[in-house]
């Protein structure tokens, strides 16, 4: 029971200065590009939260983009 205890669980989400830096964006930018819709987040309170699954799925989409150009 202990050890359950101990063990933290795997973030679903991310801030946005987070998410901008693995998207490459500077933190202004990675507020932009949420403001535009670019990036999905969820409101709680006054915090905007990046759910890792969107994070992933939106690069994903960059990389069949990219297999696509040869």
């Amino acid at each position: 029971m202990d050890d359950l205890k101990r063990q933290t669980p795997k973030r679903r989400t991310v801030d946005v200065p987070d998410a901008g830096a693995v998207l490459g964006l500077s933190r202004g930018a990675a507020f932009a590009a949420v403001k535009r819709g670019d990036i999905p987040v969820l409101k709680i309170g006054r915090r905007l939260l990046v759910p890792v699954a969107a994070l992933e799925k939106l690069l994903e989409g960059d990389r069949s983009a990219e297999g696509g150009a040869a």
